[in-house]
């Protein structure tokens, strides 16, 4: 089983990892803790958006694949409302 990575969740990627380069620049630029940690938590919160995004696709193939084989998905979905969990 492969796993899927759309073009849309690279793309969400890149647009965390442009965050954080302003983040870096923030810092370089010795702007206000307000202001760091503000934009850090615009990245949490897109980092979460893009865990979410990520889980739920590939726990909907998951779920079809087992489903087709007829085993049970109750364990499968167990398992990423645990990932989901840890990764808060």
């Amino acid at each position: 089983m492969g796993y899927t990575y759309t073009d849309e969740m690279k793309t969400r990627l890149r647009r965390i990892e442009g965050q954080v380069r302003g983040v870096l620049r923030l810092m370089d630029e010795g702007k206000s803790c307000k202001d760091v940690v503000s934009q850090l938590s615009a990245v949490r919160n897109a980092s979460d958006k893009a865990i979410a995004q990520i889980v739920a696709e590939n726990l909907k193939q998951c779920l079809l694949e087992e489903q087709a084989a007829g085993n049970d998905v109750d364990k499968l979905v167990r398992e990423a409302v645990e990932l989901l969990v840890k990764s808060r």
